[in-house]
């Protein structure tokens, strides 16, 4: 199904004002509603959330519904799927749903879809999505920000041996040696 061009530009030009418009409540959803989006009641659409640009009516976004910041919903990869979200459900900053080719992929009312989480598949109505920890897998003896090269970054990485791990970001300090012995009750 074809569009016609200034369709197109037009629908891309909705698009960019939705992105940077304010309204998160009145201005951003209205704008999605021209370009074919079909939104229920009290959607919150946060700054700078991608809804589909091809094939904006594939997408559907039911009633009471927040997309945070930076969100992306993609329903157009090597040919058109379908995304629905219901009611209720919470996708939040930097999330990615990615519709499978010309698949359904649903999002079940009362979901929560946690900040950074990647969605390619259907999620049931009331679970909680949340990415991987973030674990360390190497150390870059090139710092990204002097190589000159992506490759140089590149083969400064070294993998990490599990020994070599060591305590992650949360790891408290190591305590201190005391020469005092056991502390006394009540001290």
């Amino acid at each position: 199904m074809g569009k016609s061009f200034l369709r197109r530009v037009f629908n891309r030009i909705l698009h960019l004002l939705a992105r940077n418009a304010p309204g998160s409540t009145s201005l951003r959803p209205l704008l999605h509603r021209m370009r074919g989006v079909r939104l229920g009641k009290n959607v919150f659409i946060g700054d700078d959330v991608y809804l589909e640009n091809e094939y904006p009516e594939r997408v559907t976004i039911m009633d009471n519904t927040i997309i945070s910041t930076r969100s992306m919903i993609l329903c157009n990869t090597r040919g058109s799927g379908q995304v629905i979200i219901g009611p209720d459900v919470l996708i939040g900053p930097g999330a990615m749903l990615i519709c499978p080719t010309k698949k359904t992929l649903s999002i079940g009312a009362g979901a929560v879809i946690t900040n950074g989480s990647l969605v390619t598949s259907s999620v049931a109505p009331q679970l909680l999505i949340a990415p991987p920890r973030s674990v360390a897998i190497g150390r870059a003896t090139v710092p990204w920000c002097k190589s000159a090269t992506i490759e140089q970054f590149v083969l400064g990485i070294r993998p990490l041996r599990p020994t070599d791990k060591g305590p992650g970001p949360a790891a408290a300090p190591p305590a201190e040696s005391s020469q005092q012995g056991p502390a006394k009750p009540g001290t």
